[in-house]
């Protein structure tokens, strides 16, 4: 019989956390890690290919600003990345706290004002607005264990947080070449 629901991965994922706990308590820098992204420009379609670690993806705008709809746009990416990492989150503190899941799903949704984008006047700057997010949570546990689980998931999501919390975001130059 095949378990439908998720306890048997936050097993796995609570002996693979208390590991890392322990790697960055012997050596607190290991904690700190630097990730990356880039994306390239194609000149035929303008799409963007993004490239992270071993996986690239393309990005592309809708027919309506010029593009053509190869892939989700940069607005779209963002939410989905808050998407993703709500639902690993919870992942991470059912695995952490014992919480048994059967299932986690988030929805994601927000708004963006196009008219400073496409080169119109606004008073401004244009920006995801209204972001909101649904997370059906089916579990075993109590009411009071779900809630705290939504809670610690609102404290600990790193783009949640960055989200609610922005940190400066500086240009660099590239070497002449």
């Amino acid at each position: 019989m095949v378990e439908l629901d998720l306890n048997s991965f936050l097993a796995r994922k609570a002996g693979i956390l208390a590991q890392r706990q322990a790697e960055m308590r012997a050596e607190p820098a290991r904690a700190r890690i630097t990730l990356r992204a880039g994306a390239t420009v194609a000149g035929f379609t303008g799409a963007r290919t993004v490239q992270m670690r071993d996986s690239s993806w393309v990005t592309d705008s809708a027919p309506a600003l010029g593009g053509n709809a190869l892939g989700p746009s940069a607005p779209e990416v963002l939410l989905g990345a808050l998407a993703s990492c709500l639902a690993h989150t919870y992942l991470i503190v059912a695995a952490l706290e014992s919480i048994p899941l059967q299932s986690v799903a988030v929805q994601v949704q927000g708004a963006l004002d196009f008219r400073g984008v496409v080169g119109l006047p606004v008073d401004a700057l244009p920006q995801m607005e209204a972001l909101t997010y649904q997370a059906e949570v089916v579990t075993t546990a109590g009411e009071a264990a779900l809630a705290h689980l939504h809670a610690e998931v609102e404290r600990l999501c790193p783009v949640l947080n960055t989200l609610r919390l922005p940190v400066a975001v500086t240009r660099t130059d590239c070497a002449p070449g």
